[in-house]
């Protein structure tokens, strides 16, 4: 398939690094990026971490676009696609107009979910996101933080750090349980009281109003400032006319190609096809964005590609890096190697004795020696993989 001109759909980490992926495999025909945000693409996970806690500004990729040829239309959004019906390619209608292509990439990335209310609420997903909640976050301010997930932990932990009063409303019996479940995830409560932030587990939110939140059961919590971290969409609502299959992101195969092989679909607003899981996956994390893009790029130039990761991601909260690796659906055994209340543990989840994932707090080698273990299947020697004091490898083998 010849390509005479290639069309990018988003500016984050996904689509901005295919773009760079397909110039390194020697595409040399004409290459835009459309990007929603103002913002030449950045990188995002520092945004609930140093920059919001105002030790970084910039985290801008070092990419000189005009050097590698490529057309980068900032504040420009997508907002339908018309593909030919007996040929390949179509037109992207922007808001600023069509663009006919040959081949397109969708990598647009995932919406943060707000609540009903006419209060202001505050997400953190952009740069201008944060932009607007830093300067708030001053001693004595009260805010109130909807979510105990991953992004609301990272916030509350700078919010905290900030002389904050924060107080964390969780839907759920504890924090994390929709990651890891609420027994593992209740492991990661006393962090909060740690760090002098007030958690309220089983606590679910009707409505952001004007001066606090109002809850299911009626009471009225007063706040200063409302964060709303409770998870994120796929953006692909304007793709629903497209004739492209949508079920919660843009279904692709394994080489993360549509039906329609011109377009391919990476990043969070992607459904890919397992073979490792039997299933279609939406991984809404930096790494699986990242290790995409290369693949993506080269499904678009033709080649024979599969992308089917292990996922991965991490998290820096109240003073712990916390990862994660695998998939711990279809577990039916939980191991413990430590204790929750050490510095520093691990969780490893376990079908039969095959592992399937493992969440590790301040124990680095752990998931290093697991993911790799991951990728290529293994089985757990029981009494070893208890012992914090032996080295994970130690209780790995191939099946």
């Amino acid at each position: 398939m010849t390509l005479d001109n290639i069309v990018v759909v988003g500016g984050g980490l996904a689509g901005s690094h295919v773009a760079a992926a397909l110039r390194a495999r020697g595409y040399r025909n004409a290459l835009t990026v459309i990007g929603a945000e103002p913002h030449a693409p950045y990188d995002r996970p520092p945004l609930t971490k140093s920059v919001l806690a105002g030790e970084e500004t910039d985290t801008s990729f070092p990419t000189d676009w005009a050097e590698l040829g490529v057309d980068l239309r900032l504040g420009e959004r997508a907002e339908a696609l018309d593909l030919h019906d007996h040929l390949p390619g179509g037109a992207l209608k922007t808001t600023r107009g069509t663009l006919p292509f040959g081949g397109l990439v969708l990598a647009t990335g995932a919406e943060p979910v707000r609540l009903p209310g006419e209060g202001r609420q505050h997400v953190v997903r952009t740069v201008d996101d944060v932009r607007a909640l830093r300067p708030l976050l001053r001693p004595g301010t009260h805010l109130a933080l909807v979510g105990a997930g991953w992004i609301g932990a990272e916030v509350a932990t700078v919010a905290a750090a900030k002389g904050c009063r924060v107080t964390v409303l969780e839907a759920d019996r504890a924090p994390l349980a929709a990651a890891v479940g609420a027994r593992i995830g209740a492991w990661t409560a006393p962090w909060y009281a740690e760090a002098g932030v007030t958690l309220r587990c089983g606590t679910a939110v009707a409505s952001v109003d004007p001066g606090g939140l109002r809850l299911a059961d009626g009471e009225f919590l007063a706040a200063d400032v409302v964060v709303v971290g409770v998870g994120a969409r796929p953006a692909v609502g304007w793709l629903r006319d497209s004739g492209l299959e949508i079920a919660r992101g843009v279904v692709v195969d394994a080489s993360l190609r549509t039906a329609r092989p011109e377009v391919v679909a990476l990043g969070d607003c992607a459904a890919w096809w397992s073979p490792r899981y039997g299933r279609h996956m939406v991984v809404e994390h930096w790494d699986t964005a990242l290790k995409s893009s290369e693949l993506a790029a080269a499904a678009l130039l033709g080649e024979d590609v599969c992308h089917d990761p292990v996922p991965y991601f991490w998290s820096e909260q109240f003073g712990r890096m916390v990862q994660y690796a695998g998939d711990h659906r279809g577990a039916d055994q939980v191991v413990l190697r430590g204790s929750p209340q050490d510095a520093e543990w691990a969780v490893l989840w376990l079908e039969g004795d095959r592992l399937l994932a493992i969440l590790t707090v301040n124990r680095p080698r752990d998931l290093v020696q697991a993911r790799r273990a991951l990728t290529t299947g293994c089985v757990v020697d029981l009494p070893a993989a208890i012992d914090p004091g032996t080295a994970l490898r130690d209780a790995l083998r191939a099946p």
